[in-house]
């Protein structure tokens, strides 16, 4: 993200040349995609976990042990 952070800056300043912008653009988009893929895994893995409680939430309380 920092990275990100950094070439959102450097474009808005627009001191780099047309070429630079360019590639900064695309390893901008590259790290957006990556961050979002990143966000996909987690939500994910949150999703299981809460499914995971649920599922262990309906469970009876009065079960005996081992049944």
């Amino acid at each position: 993200m920092s990275e990100l952070e950094l070439i959102v800056q450097q474009l808005e300043q627009g001191d780099l040349s047309l070429d630079q912008s360019l590639q900064q653009f695309e390893r901008g988009i590259t790290l957006a995609r990556q961050s979002q893929q990143l966000l996909q895994a987690a939500e994910q893995k949150v999703q299981v976990l809460m499914q995971q409680q649920q599922q262990e939430s309906l469970l009876p309380f009065d079960a005996p042990a081992g049944e």
